[in-house]
């Protein structure tokens, strides 16, 4: 699947600025990730197993 064909979305976290954002597209078996500021450059894919794994161990992370 093209970066075309996936339907990009930013974090509602990410600020107004335009600084230091990812977006993600969500597909039925993978996660994409790249970087809002360039989206030319290859973005990377991670299964749907890897990608909760990640995000629970970022929500359980303490905040500084």
């Amino acid at each position: 699947m093209s970066t075309t064909e996936l339907a990009w979305f930013k974090s509602s976290y990410s600020g107004t600025q335009g600084d230091s954002c990812v977006e993600v597209a969500v597909t039925q078996q993978t996660i994409h990730v790249r970087d809002s500021k360039d989206v030319t450059r290859p973005h990377f894919a991670v299964g749907r197993e890897g990608w909760s794994q990640f995000v629970g161990f970022v929500g359980s992370a303490p905040r500084a």
